[in-house]
């Protein structure tokens, strides 16, 4: 591996994200690093929705393009990265097999966990059986829809009770007689413009039974496409063991996209 001279640069980016660049002479951006807080958004009487991640610890995306790769671009980005975080851990999802895997093996990561990545493609929605979904409500709740800005927002009830305006976590709730019974939340602007990342459903143990976590997944697809009309796919990871959730977001219309395996960092 040869090195080759780069300048890494911040650039700005929203609240709670850091990210850099690797420029090489001539200009030409050859890699890029991100580190952003992991989203923990759950409620107090649900556990949260990955045993591996605490509030607050960061996660990392790092990228080199492949003509720069095996030249130290991506290890003197990790470098800064590890110099901007005052965490003692941080993350990185990594698609199964790709080369990122040798690269956190190489850094010093360890495997911990895998999940199974699907995807929702607006094209494949077959928009009136969604509305059709959505207008069976089940006896005895009703829907809310907030939205929230993050990291400001962590908890699934600061969501639910802000003001109602346009901002990047989108919450479907569902509730009955005042009480949180389901919700379903999706994040726009963190991954790439048009893709926003959807956590949950999930449903509290005294209402399960009821088919709330389909109901409140599809009008969270139908608010989405409501407030953020340039978004048009929703990318979700799943523990590969948990069957029923896969099942519901199969439901849905959700596809296989491939596999990602988490790696976590410990840093002195």
């Amino acid at each position: 591996m040869s090195e080759t001279l780069s300048d890494i640069v911040a650039v700005p980016d929203r609240p709670g994200v850091s990210r850099w660049q690797a420029v090489v002479p001539g200009g030409s951006v050859a890699g890029a690093a991100a580190l952003r807080s992991i989203i923990p958004l759950w409620h107090d009487l649900l556990p949260p929705p990955a045993p591996a991640i605490w509030p607050g610890v960061p996660e990392l995306t790092l990228y080199v393009a492949p003509q720069w790769r095996r030249h130290g671009i991506g290890s003197r980005l990790l470098d800064t990265v590890r110099a901007h975080t005052a965490e003692p851990r941080l993350f990185a999802d990594v698609a199964a097999g790709a080369p990122g895997e040798a690269f956190c093996l190489r850094h010093g990561f360890r495997h911990a966990g895998s999940t199974r990545l699907d995807l929702l493609t607006y094209c494949d929605v077959h928009w009136a059986w969604l509305g059709e979904m959505v207008d069976a409500e089940p006896s005895g709740y009703r829907l809310i829809h907030r939205t929230g800005i993050l990291p400001a927002m962590r908890r699934v009830e600061e969501l639910r009770q802000s003001p109602s305006r346009t901002a990047e976590a989108v919450l479907t709730a569902t509730e009955t007689d005042g009480d949180l019974a389901a919700y379903a939340v999706a994040v726009v602007g963190a991954l790439s413009p048009n893709r926003a990342r959807q956590y949950g459903p999930a449903v509290l143990p005294d209402h399960r039974g009821r088919r709330l976590g389909v109901w409140v997944n599809a009008a969270l697809i139908q608010r989405l496409r409501e407030v953020h009309p340039h978004v048009d796919e929703i990318e979700t990871h799943t523990d590969e063991g948990d069957t029923h959730l896969l099942a519901v977001r199969e439901h849905l219309g959700f596809r296989p996209s491939g596999r990602t395996h988490r790696y976590e960092l410990a840093l002195p």
